[in-house]
């Protein structure tokens, strides 16, 4: 029987991302640099297809080409003549994984209308895609570095060894991971391996090469090359030009043209110049970022996935923001390490709340704390954004599709559900990835702590472990490395929303602000029975990194006893299999807050210290997924399958020039208007961005048969 873990349901939610209010509001010249920076966002992602799986893109473009040639309604009725039913076709249009049967989406591929144009090419394409969108296959059914699954930032015969050696090579070549991918190859017996750097030049000419060419390193040879991507960076960069003519101020015009030199180069430092500029350029109206940022996908957790977003500021909701901010400092030295464990210096950021009007990436959160360059973070600052529309459609729940709950706590749920998360994101984003201080000694052997005085409160000893040269905290922590900090900003959201006064800012007090906190907590633990669908026992891998970190909280809480969270399996009313998870209200500030505070106190010692071992024990321990002891959380795994929600889809708006203006297109809440916004939005240049994609796609096919 097939893991049902592997289905996803007809009746996915689909919601638009709401923004045409913050966009009319905008200047025609705002306008014009938001439609612009989306341009550049969208045609950005596509590069997360190709660092993906080897046919992700082949499945894009057979689904664009199909699509621009029928609408869904047109091709729905195609189906029919093939034999499928209206369910089924459902099922193909939000997720074509759902069709059980590959001969009948073969059938409806065969029988559309792009087919019959061109079969050959079309049948090519789905040649390409179809044995792989069935399988599963251990290495072809999940992401994964080596036999744990499928990546394409590495080639298919690299390894956890290679991939830690070729850690080792960047940091001795000081050259970020952040846009790179590793290829290894065999010539003869000889290993050599191929770094290549997202970028839109294939080669420097007339300049001092320093950062490409052959090197030898661990008598292995490395050859770093640029040019990855490069079609795709090529539209980024034409876009983010466009862009330009219509920057509000100096800052972004500098951060553009360094985000343009970063993509045409493949340079990780001008990006960092650019987000410097990023930070300075304080609220603007229309926010947005661009680049390799998240590593959350990278299986070694290094490599940054491409993501852009362009969003709106929401002044209303940003002056809560605000206020937190201006408290930061106070809250800051609540949290539960020694003051030389924090930040020399709170550089106040920018905390607003945005309206996206664009977000093209594999997911789109809630809220972003960036950018993730650790040096720049702990002595320049950062930005943080909570992301308003987002959060006003995506956890809206209905009563009978909340799991795991007793009765009674469902209602207080629905209420206060997104109250609690806006707290939770702000104390996450700003105090949690904005705390904390990284123990580091530079390429020259300064410290920048006291190395003499400073003592480990887990051990009652000098710190005696420090990152040292270019050694950063995602490079030492690698695998873990996100999970692991995911989970101590969302302690730090726990821990600091007992406070009343965080409360206050929020506008919650009395009863309110006390259901705040218990229904924030709850949550909290029961996102952490949820996050066992991200838990693949085979490989005993995580494949999310936020999911590992709330099962870890969890742990944590379950293990701190006193009746403070219960979790009993049971029957449900269809007499299937159920759980249910309970937590005492009255015991959250005492029981709770110790349990939290010792274990935050860990993860940031053991974070500031680059104690990998220590850190990675700590965290491996608590994520351990087995079937003995109080809970048998492997049986719990299958009861959450069973009962899972597929996560919401968004669709979002597109932009268009009309003459001088720029024009808002919307779509309907609908796998057709989802779909719809899709062949729009690529339309203008459509069939030479595919034949690119084909051909990035095709030339390094051989790397993963």
């Amino acid at each position: 029987m097939v893991d049902s873990q592997y289905y996803l349901p007809n009746d996915i939610g689909i919601s638009a991302l709401d923004c045409r209010e913050a966009f009319r509001l905008l200047s025609p010249q705002e306008k014009m640099y938001a439609h612009y920076l989306s341009r550049a966002s969208w045609y950005g992602g596509l590069v997360v297809l190709l660092q993906t799986s080897p046919e992700s893109a082949n499945i894009f473009v057979l689904l664009q080409r199909i699509f621009r040639k029928e609408t869904p309604e047109e091709l729905e009725k195609v189906a029919a003549t093939v034999g499928l039913s209206s369910e089924e076709y459902k099922g193909a249009e939000t997720n074509c994984y759902n069709i059980r049967s590959s001969r009948n989406l073969t059938a409806l591929v065969r029988a559309s209308q792009a087919f019959q144009e061109k079969p050959v090419e079309m049948e090519a394409l789905w040649n390409n895609s179809s044995t792989l969108i069935f399988s599963l296959e251990d290495r072809q059914k999940q992401l994964g570095l080596g036999d744990k699954g499928i990546t394409t930032y590495f080639s298919g015969n690299c390894t956890l060894e290679d991939a830690e050696l070729a850690q080792r090579f960047l940091d001795s070549k000081k050259l970020s991971a952040y846009n790179t991918r590793l290829f290894k190859r065999s010539d003869g017996g000889k290993v050599c391996y191929e770094v290549r750097l997202a970028s839109a030049v294939q080669k420097v000419d007339g300049e001092k090469e320093t950062s490409c060419g052959t090197f030898t390193f661990e008598d292995k040879e490395f050859i770093v090359k640029r040019g990855d991507y490069c079609p795709l960076m090529e539209k980024v960069c034409f876009y983010l030009q466009q862009a330009e003519a219509y920057a509000a101020n100096e800052n972004q015009q500098k951060m553009l043209e360094q985000y343009r030199h970063s993509f045409n180069f493949g340079s990780v430092e001008s990006h960092k110049e650019g987000s410097r500029f990023w930070i300075k350029d304080k609220g603007p109206i229309v926010e947005s970022y661009i680049g390799f940022i998240e590593s959350y996908r990278d299986p070694f957790g290094s490599r940054g996935e491409f993501e852009g977003f362009v969003a709106v500021v929401n002044k209303a909701m940003s002056e809560r923001f605000t206020k937190l901010v201006s408290s930061a400092e106070v809250l800051l030295s609540e949290l539960p390490w020694p003051q030389e464990f924090e930040k020399d210096t709170f550089l106040k950021p920018d905390f607003t709340s945005l309206d996206v009007l664009t977000f093209a990436g594999s997911g789109i959160p809630a809220g972003i704390n960036i950018p993730n360059y650790d040096d720049i973070r702990q002595s320049e600052g950062f930005k943080n954004v909570s992301l308003g529309n987002v959060l006003a459609v995506a956890y809206a729940t209905q009563k009978e599709k909340l799991t795991f709950l007793k009765e009674e706590d469902k209602d207080l749920f629905i209420k206060w559900k997104g109250p609690s998360f806006e707290v939770q994101v702000g104390l996450h984003e700003l105090l949690g990835h904005g705390s904390g201080k990284l123990f580091v000694q530079d390429h020259k052997g300064k410290l920048n702590f006291n190395k003499d005085k400073v003592i480990n409160p887990e051990t009652g000893e000098l710190v005696s472990s420090w990152y040292q040269g270019s050694e950063t905290w995602d490079s030492k922590f690698s695998t873990i490395a996100s999970s692991y900090e995911e989970c101590r900003a969302e302690c730090v959201g726990l821990y600091l929303c007992l406070n009343k006064e965080v409360l206050r800012i929020f506008g919650l007090e009395g009863q309110d602000a006390e259901d705040v906190v218990y229904i924030n907590w709850l949550s909290m633990v029961r996102a952490g029975l949820l996050g066992l669908e991200f838990y693949t026992p085979e490989s005993k891998n995580w494949r999310q990194a936020h999911m590992q970190a709330r099962f870890v909280i969890l742990r944590v809480l379950l293990e701190a006893g006193e009746g403070l969270v219960g979790l009993k399996e049971v029957v449900g009313h269809d007499g299937k299999p159920d759980a249910q998870i309970t937590l005492d209200r009255t015991k959250i500030h005492t029981v709770g807050k110790h349990a939290i505070q010792r274990f935050l106190c860990k993860l940031q010692v053991f974070k500031s210290t680059a104690d990998v071992e220590g850190g990675r024990a700590l965290y491996d321990g608590y994520s351990s997924v087995g079937d003995s002891g109080a809970n048998n959380f492997l049986r719990l795994r299958e009861t959450v399958l069973l009962r899972k929600e597929a996560r919401k889809m968004f669709v979002q708006a597109n932009t268009k020039v009309n003459g001088d203006h720029v024009e808002l297109v919307e779509y309907e809440s609908s796998a057709a208007g989802l779909i719809r916004s899709f062949t729009e939005r690529f339309q203008e240049d459509a069939d030479q961005l595919e034949a690119d994609l084909l051909e990035l796609s095709k030339k390094d096919t051989p790397c993963w048969c």
